[in-house]
């Protein structure tokens, strides 16, 4: 069974969201200066890196990540291929086959701008007209390549629609080694009680 890391690896330097605090890792406790075992600090915010959003991410009073199902984060996902299309409308999502599928990673040219400094605010996003398409299609889970599924300034109404009709976003994948066809995703986040979000790592299983 193969197995595809498409969680992106939190480093020093990693972009973030403009606004969210960076990434940090430095040393705490190192055996080379005597210190019984070696530990990290790290500080960085619950959307760094590959993160789930949970609706009270954008919507007052919304359920916490407690209220996300696990099995919701484990089962059968479409990686969907949209390379080359700036937008991701209803226009590009009527080509996929989603009826029946729950889960949906979205594979755009983002996945190349992980491997370039600082945050690229030109990434590719869903539009609303897109976020209301997904909602009908039964979509329950939706990913992306980048640090957030709408457009750098927007509003947040791709969230909003999107989390308001029980649909849990992650964000931040790396879908470069990946094809397009269905696999089995395993998206566990850490367990924050009460949290509005949280990093997680992601895999695929083919």
């Amino acid at each position: 069974m193969k197995i595809i890391d498409i969680s992106a690896p939190l480093t020093n330097g990693l972009p973030t969201y403009p606004g969210d605090p960076e990434i940090r890792i430095e040393p705490a406790l190192l055996l080379e200066k005597g210190d019984g075992a070696t530990v990290s600090r790290i500080t960085m915010g619950d959307h760094a890196g590959t993160h789930l959003d949970a609706p009270g991410h954008h919507l007052p009073g919304g359920a916490a990540l407690d209220a996300v199902p696990l099995s919701l984060l484990m089962g059968r996902a479409l990686v969907a291929d949209l390379r080359g299309v700036p937008e991701i409308g209803v226009r590009e999502l009527e080509s996929l086959p989603l009826t029946g599928e729950e889960r949906l990673l979205m594979k755009t040219d983002n996945s190349l701008l992980w491997s370039r400094p600082g945050f690229q605010a030109g990434y590719v996003a869903l539009s609303k007209e897109g976020a209301s398409y997904l909602v009908r299609s039964g979509i329950r889970l939706v990913g992306i390549d980048y640090l957030s599924i709408e457009r750098f300034g927007g509003d947040g109404s791709v969230h909003r629609t999107l989390l308001e009709n029980g649909v849990i976003i992650l964000e931040g994948l790396d879908l470069s080694a990946v094809s397009a066809g269905v696999f089995e995703l395993v998206c566990l986040p850490l367990r924050i009680p009460g949290g509005n979000g949280a990093p997680a790592r992601a895999v695929l299983r083919q």
